[in-house]
């Protein structure tokens, strides 16, 4: 089973890797030189609507990034507008510009061919596999919030 495990745990940051760098083709598909994958990959996970950064960085995973770094980059570069919160004057409300909302279609148009593509090469299961990856974050969630204590390999519940 331990071999199973840590298998699982690199596999899954290897597929999201992998996943990245099919987002970078698509980008280059596109001839889109001014955003990169992860920062692509941020503007999907934002869609339509307006949010906070510390928000934003609970939904998606970003691997290695840094997300203020891609989110000044992406304002900079016009797919996001930035406007302070009416509540705390501290902290900023994101948004997809105009710009940012064409190139998020035509990532969501990409990833409706990738669907259909793991279909016609046996791809399938998804919606078996999803209950126990999610099983397995909950799990590591309770972990590292001290919820669950390990000591020398005895699982201890509080």
């Amino acid at each position: 089973m331990k071999e199973y495990y840590l298998e699982t745990i690199s596999l899954i940051e290897r597929l999201h890797r992998l996943f990245l760098e099919v987002i970078r083709c698509e980008l280059d598909n596109l001839k889109i030189e001014d955003i990169n994958n992860v920062q692509a990959l941020v503007l999907y996970n934002l869609g339509g609507e307006q949010i906070s950064i510390g928000e934003l960085t609970t939904r998606g995973c970003y691997l290695g990034s840094n997300v203020s770094y891609n989110l000044k980059k992406m304002v900079q570069y016009g797919y996001i507008d930035q406007v302070t919160s009416k509540h705390d004057k501290r902290s900023y409300i994101i948004k997809l510009s105009n710009k940012g909302m064409v190139l998020c279609k035509k990532i969501d148009a990409a990833l409706d061919k990738h669907v259909a593509l793991l279909e016609n090469n046996g791809v399938t299961g998804m919606e078996e596999l999803v209950p126990y990856l999610k099983k397995l974050e909950n799990f590591w969630g309770d972990a590292s919030t001290q919820r669950m204590r390990f000591s020398l390999g005895v699982k201890k519940v509080k």
